[in-house]
């Protein structure tokens, strides 16, 4: 059997990362094993409210992803994407989509969208990663939430994040334009 190129393996881990989690860092982490490529994609999401704008978010993946790419060797690339996901994995020539899986909950929806993606491009896989077992609670939503009320976020989310996720929030959400 021959080899599959490496452009062929590329994997995109799509999100909105607001903020990014440990939870997303131990998928991205876990991928690199998988993929010699990753492409994670920052995408906009006007309709969940970011705290963060697109370009800061897409900016602290960049700082973690970098560290997990120095430590696996694997190739780690952070873009920001508003377009339909499998239009993003098509231009990138992409053939696994990335998905994370925390709880049953998850499953539904994810088994929807990737039943949904399967019809559009039927040559992209939909590849499941189960969280771990300690970052299957953690979501952005819920790190934004406890931190606003003052809770600590501080195990939930890598340091750098902690740190502007807590300015942010003493500052004001981002503004209103979180468009590329």
């Amino acid at each position: 059997m021959a080899e599959t190129p490496p452009a062929a393996r590329a994997g995109v881990y799509p999100g909105t990362f607001d903020p990014v989690t440990n939870g997303h860092v131990d998928i991205i982490a876990r991928t690199a094993r998988i993929l010699p490529r990753l492409i994670v994609g920052v995408a906009v999401n006007a309709g969940k409210q970011p705290l963060f704008s697109l370009a800061e978010r897409a900016e602290m993946v960049r700082a973690e992803a970098h560290e997990i790419a120095a430590r696996t060797g694997s190739e780690i690339e952070v873009r920001e994407f508003s377009s339909l996901l499998i239009g993003f994995a098509r231009e990138l020539g992409a053939a696994v989509i990335i998905r994370g899986l925390r709880a049953v909950s998850d499953f539904d929806y994810e088994f929807q969208m990737a039943g949904m993606n399967a019809r559009l491009a039927p040559e992209i896989e939909t590849l499941f990663l189960m969280a771990s077992e300690r970052h299957q609670f953690i979501s952005s939503r819920f790190v934004k939430e406890v931190a606003r009320l003052g809770g600590d976020v501080s195990s939930f989310v890598p340091a750098r994040v902690h740190q502007r996720t807590l300015a942010r929030l003493r500052a004001g959400p981002a503004g209103p334009g979180d468009s590329l």
